[in-house]
C-alpha cells in the first residue's frame, strides 16, 4: 500500500527532495510551504498523488487546516516529516531577541504544533513514522551556533520522549541529524546576528566566515541523504538517531567519547551525593 505523507518546508532542500522521491515511487504526498507557488511544478508532474498546501508552522489555523485536508482527502497519515526550519549564526552575546526568538518559534514550537495536530490521525491509522529533522548541531554545541544548537537540542529531547509515548501505537520516531549537505541552508535559510562583537571574532566569529566560505561547497549529496532517510522510514526497525554523513558521525563519536571521559574522571566524586 502506498504511504500518505505530510512534509513541511518543501520549498527547497531536503523537504522538496523527499517529496519528489516519495512521489516518484508512487506514494501520496501533501507537500507544504508558506508559498505553494514553489511547488507548482511538483503538482503538475504528479497531479493524481501530489497536493500542495499553504502551511506556516507558526500559525495554528494553518496547521489544523492542512491536517483536516489530509483526513478528508486520504483518511490516513503514514509519514510526518517535520522539516521546516532555518538557522541563525552569532555568539550568544551577539544575538538579539528579535533574531533568536523566531528561530525557536519555527524550529521548536512549530514542530511541536504540527506533531500535536497530526498525532490523532496517526494514532487512528495505527502505525507510521514521524521524522524530525535535527542536525549535527543537535548532537554537539559549537561556538557561533548556540541558538541554533539550542533549537536542535530541543528537537532531540522532544523526539526521544515522543518515541516512548507513541511506540504503543505502532508509530516510530526517527531523528535525522545531517552534517553539511549541499542544500540552500547556508543561503536563504540562515541569518547572521547583526551585532558583531570583535571580542568573539576568534570563537563565535568563525560561524560567519563558515557561511561565506561553505555555501554551495558542502560535501554532502542531499539526494543520497534522502535515499538513506527513505530506507530508515521503510525499515521495520528504524533508528531513533540517524546521523547523516561523515561529519555528523564524527561529531557523534567525539561527543560520546568526551562525555564518557568526563564521567570516568569525575565518577567517584559525582556519584557520592546520596543521603
Amino acid at each position: 500500500m502506498s504511504k500518505v505523507w505530510l512534509i513541511t518546508g518543501c520549498s527547497g532542500g531536503f523537504g522538496k527532495i523527499l517529496a519528489e522521491e516519495a512521489l516518484r515511487r508512487g506514494d501520496r504526498v501533501v507537500a507544504t510551504a508558506r508559498d505553494t507557488r514553489s511547488l507548482a511544478s511538483l503538482v503538475a508532474q504528479y497531479p493524481e498523488t501530489a497536493r500542495a498546501l499553504d502551511l506556516d508552522v507558526i500559525q495554528p489555523s494553518s496547521i489544523e487546516s492542512a491536517v483536516a485536508d489530509i483526513e478528508t482527502g486520504f483518511g490516513r497519515l503514514d509519514v510526518l516529516v517535520n522539516n521546516a526550519g532555518h538557522g541563525f549564526m552569532g555568539a550568544i552575546e551577539e544575538g538579539a531577541p528579535d533574531e533568536y526568538r523566531p528561530l525557536f518559534e519555527v524550529n521548536v514550537f512549530g514542530l511541536i504544533e504540527v506533531t500535536r495536530a497530526a498525532l490523532p490521525l496517526m494514532r487512528r491509522t495505527g502505525a507510521g513514522r514521524i521524522v524530525n529533522l535535527s542536525s549535527g548541531a543537535g548532537i554537539v554545541g559549537m561556538g557561533g551556533h548556540g541558538y541554533y544548537n539550542a533549537t536542535k537540542f530541543a528537537v532531540e529531547g522532544i523526539s526521544e520522549a515522543l518515541a516512548q509515548e507513541v511506540a504503543p501505537f505502532g508509530i516510530r520516531v526517527v531523528i535525522v541529524e545531517p552534517g553539511p549537505f549541499r542544500t540552500d541552508f547556508l543561503g536563504r535559510s540562515i541569518k547572521v546576528a547583526a551585532n558583531a562583537i570583535p571580542a568573539y571574532s576568534a570563537t563565535g566569529g568563525h560561524a560567519r566566515s563558515y557561511r561565506d566560505s561553505n555555501d554551495g561547497r558542502q560535501p554532502g549529496d542531499p539526494h543520497k541523504a534522502v535515499a538513506v532517510m527513505l530506507k530508515a522510514i521503510d525499515s521495520d526497525n528504524p533508528p531513533l538517531h540517524l546521523p547523516l554523513g561523515p561529519r555528523a558521525r564524527e561529531l557523534a563519536r567525539n561527543k560520546l567519547a568526551a562525555f564518557e571521559q568526563d564521567m570516568n574522571v569525575w565518577e567517584s566524586v559525582s556519584i557520592a551525593t546520596d543521603y
